[in-house]
């Protein structure tokens, strides 16, 4: 099996942390590695690094290059210019199918996943591998919700027709419908009516993710050909950026999620934090040198000094060299307001220093 780690973008959502120097890939959100570092390693031994592509952006490819050395520089697919993850899926499986061959299994995943039981992921990965080989399908990871989430996808199960069928009997089950991104009353509905949340990651053969993105994603089709016959600024040329869940998963009749339990979470904002990282008695997650006293719920990421939070609740404080940024939990789901009002070198270079 192959594996391609999505890793393209800056992650405004965690401003001040992440910055065109400082890519969201390469921040240390939830252990003490790079979040891209987490997924390549938590794939190992089932999928080695020389068997590892990473999708990125020319803009951050040089960062991204310095925390996967174990990734050979040939697997760094470096996009010209951003072309969603549906045109990096075509790239990397045609690359897989070139150097692999077509039946090779590949599995496509995001790299800003929190893992609780890495173990117990890769299992999940090599059953949805399984399933797809023998099924032909396009094999989802899902996870079943714990609330109602409105930046997540849903995976709405349709009836087993055939109970004897190879997915039936391992236990994955046919998506009738997949809802990416819905409001919060119909994410609330889509947990209740029995939906997974889209864990973000995605297994099947080479070949059938080149197909089923030559026959639902009208965005890359025309590109496929020039991609298959080595000629990728064509490719690029000819193609519309699109994401991978709105141009394959909500439209693909090939579809079928596994539902799965390893301790997952999508680290999308600095909210999610309190979810992914090690809590103190006290609901407290931290990064850096941190103290808490009669404090709870806080999520602290010290770069600079020593933290000391007292008598607080729900606050993210953040310290850099140069710069602290403190709000509250909720306002930090949506820093855009704060963004837009800062000065432009702020927003890229918060700590007003070089960024070289």
């Amino acid at each position: 099996m192959w594996a391609v780690v999505f890793a393209g973008g800056i992650g405004s959502r965690f401003w001040p942390l992440s910055t065109p120097a400082r890519p969201k890939p390469l921040l240390a959100l939830v252990s003490g590695s790079p979040l891209l570092a987490d997924s390549v390693g938590r794939l190992q031994p089932v999928i080695p690094p020389e068997r590892v592509l990473v999708a990125t952006s020319r803009d951050i490819a040089p960062a991204i290059r310095t925390v996967v050395r174990e990734v050979p520089e040939a697997n760094i697919l470096v996009e010209p210019r951003p072309l969603g993850t549906a045109a990096a899926l075509a790239w990397a499986a045609q690359e897989v199918a070139r150097r692999a061959g077509p039946e090779t299994m590949l599995c496509a995943m995001h790299a800003d996943l929190a893992v609780g039981f890495p173990g117990e992921f890769r299992e999940s990965v090599r059953r949805a591998a399984a399933i797809s080989l023998a099924d032909g399908a396009i094999v989802a990871l899902g996870v079943r919700p714990t609330r109602a989430e409105s930046q997540f996808g849903y995976h709405v199960p349709g009836a087993v027709i055939d109970d004897g069928a190879p997915f039936a009997m391992a236990g994955a089950l046919p998506v009738d419908s997949f809802v990416e991104k819905p409001a919060e009353a119909e994410a609330r509905a889509l947990g209740e009516d029995g939906a997974f949340w889209h864990a973000g990651v995605v297994v099947a053969s080479a070949k059938t993710f080149l197909a089923e993105l030559d026959r639902w994603t009208p965005e890359i089709a025309p590109g496929l050909a020039p991609l298959e016959a080595g000629n990728l600024p064509s490719f690029v040329g000819m193609i519309r950026s699109v994401g991978l869940e709105r141009g394959l998963l909500e439209r693909t009749d090939k579809l079928l999620v596994l539902p799965c339990e390893f301790g997952w979470d999508d680290v999308g904002t600095w909210a999610s934090l309190r979810r992914a990282r090690e809590l103190d008695d006290d609901g407290n997650g931290a990064l850096g040198e941190v103290q808490f006293v009669d404090a709870t719920s806080n999520v602290v990421h010290a770069e600079l000094g020593t933290v000391v939070a007292y008598g607080v609740s729900r606050l993210l404080i953040v310290t850099l060299p140069g710069l602290t940024f403190v709000t509250t939990i909720d306002r930090a789901s949506d820093l855009k307001p704060l963004l837009d009002a800062l000065p432009g070198s702020m927003r890229i270079n918060p700590s007003g220093g070089s960024t070289r």
